[in-house]
């Protein structure tokens, strides 16, 4: 429908998920789908003193999803990421926690659509690759269409190059993240509807989307979908994204190859100090739905966290579960 390919299929930018292992991971199962950081706040990275930028060249097409409410920080974080190879950068207009709200940045920010939108043109003044917005349909009982319509309005007209909508509203109050993205209803004909009024913008869809059957339904609508805790929790649905949403047909590897193409990585990153487990969280769910899945589970669970744990406890785990046919997409 519009120009702007890679945002055909994305994986949603998930706090405490989607670190640049689980990225890696995901990697090796899709070429073409859009990864995204988890949210990273304008303060850490410009008064940080980790490295908030790092990732694996293999990540690309790699988003950072930032949080800020500042236009001069917004900005001066653009061009660091640019600097760093990023593919694009997201605001993130639709986060409702505690901590989020205490900083003035996230949901809460569609109440000031003018200080969206100022956030958006300094970053596009400043670089060349793609600003987008993340947002959701609405706050507490700010959730009639012209709220929204204001928001699209503001940010169309100071460049955003797409908008990724979670079809659901957030309550700011009284829910949990994880109830919000759960208890507000769904409601995908209002995205649908946004698309028909703003034509021009390119626009994905986010929220409750379990199958590639749902969102090749939703790209009848619209240009692009986004999963996020579906492919957590059974990321071996990336293994057939390329073929089914991008036209491209290789083959595709096993789950256990994808668990041995993910070894090197694993001994790379330990040799650098990285403890076992912070790599292998990712991957409990890659066996879903096949016998042995759940030892594959216990045993990474039981052992992984262990001193010196290495890729021997992976080589173990996936013993486990009976050996299946090479995959071809």
């Amino acid at each position: 429908m519009s120009q702007y390919p890679s945002a055909r299929f994305s994986v949603a930018p998930m706090l405490d998920w989607t670190d640049r292992h689980c990225r890696y991971f995901h990697r090796l199962m899709s070429r073409h789908a859009q990864l995204y950081t988890e949210m990273v706040t304008t303060g850490a990275i410009i008064h940080g003193k980790g490295d908030y930028l790092a990732y694996n060249e293999e990540e690309h097409p790699l988003v950072l999803q930032l949080g800020g409410n500042d236009p001069q920080a917004l900005a001066q974080c653009a061009v660091l990421a640019e600097q760093r190879g990023y593919d694009e950068i997201n605001l993130n207009v639709g986060c409702p926690s505690d901590r989020v709200q205490n900083g003035l940045f996230g949901a809460c920010l569609m109440a000031h659509p003018q200080t969206v939108a100022d956030g958006i043109a300094a970053m596009k003044a400043v670089v060349s690759i793609p600003v987008t917005v993340k947002t959701r349909i609405g706050i507490d009982e700010q959730d009639n269409y012209e709220f929204l319509c204001t928001l699209v309005d503001k940010v169309a007209e100071a460049g955003v190059d797409a908008l990724i909508v979670h079809a659901r509203k957030a309550w700011l109050q009284g829910l949990s993240p994880k109830e919000n993205r759960e208890i507000p209803p769904l409601d995908y004909e209002r995205v649908y509807q946004l698309k028909r009024d703003y034509p021009a913008l390119t626009m994905a869809v986010n929220g409750g989307i379990k199958t590639l059957d749902e969102a090749r339904a939703h790209l009848q609508q619209l240009d692009g979908v986004m999963l996020g805790r579906e492919v957590y929790q059974n990321p071996y649905l990336l293994a057939q994204v390329d073929a089914e949403l991008f036209g491209e047909h290789w083959q595709v590897p096993s789950r256990h190859q994808v668990i041995r193409n993910l070894l090197p990585y694993i001994e790379r990153e330990l040799s650098q100090g990285t403890y076992l487990g912070n790599i292998t969280r990712h991957t409990l769910g890659i066996f879903q739905g096949m016998p042995g899945a759940r030892a594959w589970r216990r045993h990474l669970s039981e052992n992984a966290h262990k001193r010196g744990a290495g890729p021997e406890v992976v080589e173990a785990a996936m013993a486990r579960v009976p050996e299946e046919s090479v995959v071809y997409s």
